[in-house]
């Protein structure tokens, strides 16, 4: 498709240098290229920086933040712009600390509603200019823009997204045996106990590792399943606590999770017992359904890119592939498209020309596409063309995004207050598989709930 143009951008005077950045997994910088190489006429309107350098920080890594950085490679050999990330899994551990001592990046690509409101509080977080707003007010919708606002004050916009109630499977697999794909979760619950009683593997694979972020794809079980049981209405009110976090409702979701999670008939295929959930990384864990160890995996949309994560189509991501994903189905056929998802918040630390020049870009339709079309993810951004994502099931992710009778709601733990959603909760989950009670670890995270 040929791209939209984006809005010209407006950017506050430039008060400060960039700060210094403190994180691993470093990228590198994004190669030099000859500007008479590359066609800079969708980059003209945000003039021209010789020498100026952003650093960018966030929790994107390896093939990913490969594909990061190609996606701006032209709009920073136009604009003169050296942009320099750096990903680290312990991005949202790290980044307070480096943000009250001066080091923090220009940017911050913050997965974490609940983080932005602690930057914001701290006093470290830069308004979003004119050029940004106006993308956004463009290109995404208010739900998306909000999540971005603090406090009445528009601070980032959204960069990428996921759906994270996806279910992957093998479909030669369900093909050969006569598996049907569940439309209630009781069918769910059904398949999972066919594939178990037939002995040859459990059903499920599941990791719940992710370094200081062990326990976060639990949560996204629950999520999913306080969506379905219970409602969006149900669900805003338990991430804002207006229901207590050991509500019975809440009690449901656990234990409704509980009959997979903490169950040694259904997990965990390929791996070993309940136990090792808690060491096997989530990037590996869906992988034993490619030698038939395992046959179903949950796990967000953006797993598509752990299939091959060296590049390449080995495996290929189809209906008729070597892999695919239905969404987590509803407790009833006939209930409406409900879907929790995620996304990164891109916040700046630093005032500068430069750094909003690349905040407004990273808000456009044009950076939508561009990261789009390179592979493994999907976008909200209303101006992206789904033809343009690689995958059957990407193409769907982002149809389901932008269809407005689609019910969305972003990660819970992400809205939550960071003592909760990036404390107590992740621990909770790993307490809870690990033996404690559903009625202990919902106590333990409601007294952990800050009381202003």
């Amino acid at each position: 498709m040929r791209l939209t143009r984006h809005r010209r951008w407006a950017a506050p005077v430039a008060v400060a240098a960039a700060a210094g950045l403190a994180l691993t997994a470093c990228t590198g910088d994004i190669a030099s290229e000859d500007a008479a190489d590359v066609d800079c006429s969708d980059y003209e309107e945000y003039g021209t920086f010789d020498g100026a350098e952003v650093t960018i920080g966030g929790t994107i890594l390896d093939l990913e933040a490969d594909r990061l950085v190609e996606s701006w490679s032209d709009f920073a050999t136009c604009t003169g712009i050296s942009i320099d990330y750096q990903g680290s899994s312990e991005f949202e551990a790290q980044i307070a600390v480096l943000a009250e001592g001066g080091n923090a990046p220009d940017i911050g690509f913050v997965p974490q509603p609940g983080l932005v409101q602690r930057l914001s509080d701290g006093g470290w977080l830069i308004p979003a200019s004119e050029g940004v707003e106006a993308n956004v007010d463009e290109w995404w919708s208010e739900d998306w823009k909000g999540y971005g606002t603090y406090n009445d004050t528009f601070y980032g916009a959204p960069l990428m997204a996921s759906i994270k109630g996806y279910v992957w499977y093998s479909p030669a697999e369900f093909e050969e045996k006569g598996y049907e794909i569940p439309q209630t979760l009781d069918e769910l619950s059904e398949l999972s106990q066919t594939i178990a009683d037939e002995g040859d593997h459990k059903p499920w694979c599941v990791g719940l590792e992710s370094g200081e972020a062990t326990g976060w794809p639990g949560t996204d079980w629950v999520e999913d399943y306080m969506l379905r049981l219970h409602g969006a209405d149900v669900y805003d009110q338990w991430v804002t606590h207006e229901i207590p976090f050991n509500d019975p409702r809440v009690a449901e979701a656990f234990d409704a999770v509980g009959e997979y999670l903490k169950n040694e008939d259904m997990v965990n295929g390929g791996i070993g017992d309940v136990s090792t959930q808690i060491t096997e990384a989530f990037q590996t864990a869906g992988l034993p359904i490619l030698d038939g160890s395992c046959s179903l995996h949950h796990q967000a949309s953006f797993y598509e890119t752990f299939w091959n994560p060296e590049g390449g189509d080995e495996n290929t991501v189809a209906s008729d592939g070597t892999v695919f994903g239905f969404l987590l189905p509803p407790a009833d056929a006939d209930d409406p498209l409900s879907v929790t998802g995620g996304g990164e918040i891109v916040v700046a630390f630093t005032e500068a020309d430069e750094v909003e020049a690349v905040r407004t870009f990273l808000s456009s339709d044009t950076w939508a596409n561009n990261r789009v079309s390179l592979g493994g993810v999907i976008s909200a951004n209303q101006g992206v063309d789904p033809e343009n994502a690689s995958s059957e099931l990407l193409v769907q992710s982002i149809e389901i995004l932008q269809d407005p009778e689609t019910t969305f709601r972003f990660d819970g733990s992400d809205l939550m207050p960071g003592a909760v959603g990036a404390d107590s909760f992740w621990k909770g989950i790993v307490a809870w598989v690990s033996g404690d009670s559903t009625e202990q670890v919902l106590d333990t995270i409601e007294a952990s709930w800050p009381s202003s």
